[in-house]
């Protein structure tokens, strides 16, 4: 089974130039004016032009880019959270939480240009195992 990631955004090239410059991803195919595919990561990343205050499905809330956290975010796993930290907060991401360590290694909370909560995360040698019950 694969997994496709969609994220909504106001502005698609901006979206384009934020996670190709902060995560190294590349871009794939373009899908018109309202759909690009990144690559790179395991998982193929889609951007999709949403405008601010459509509705993504019927009695569901507006979209609303401000700040925000949903229960369903993106972790991205890097070698170096620090490197990336400073490399996404050049291409324009608020740092929300500086990394910091715990048993499995560092984390670092973040947000992209558009409000979308993000981590960085970088495994310890044994990563979720040394916390696996």
């Amino acid at each position: 089974m694969d997994l496709l990631v969609n994220i909504d955004v106001p502005e698609l090239d901006k979206a384009v130039a934020f996670y190709t410059r902060a995560l190294g991803l590349t871009v794939g195919r373009r899908f018109g004016e309202d759909g690009v595919e990144l690559l790179g990561a395991v998982a193929r990343i889609y951007l999709l032009a949403k405008a601010a205050g459509t509705t993504p499905a019927p009695a569901a809330r507006p979209r609303n880019y401000a700040r925000h956290w949903t229960p369903v975010h993106l972790d991205f796993v890097v070698p170096d959270v620090d490197a990336a930290v400073e490399r996404a907060v050049d291409a324009g991401a608020k740092v929300d939480e500086p990394a910091q360590d715990r048993n499995w290694g560092r984390i670092a909370i973040l947000a992209d240009p558009f409000g979308h909560g993000f981590c960085l995360l970088q495994f310890s040698e044994r990563g979720y195992d040394a916390i696996a019950e």
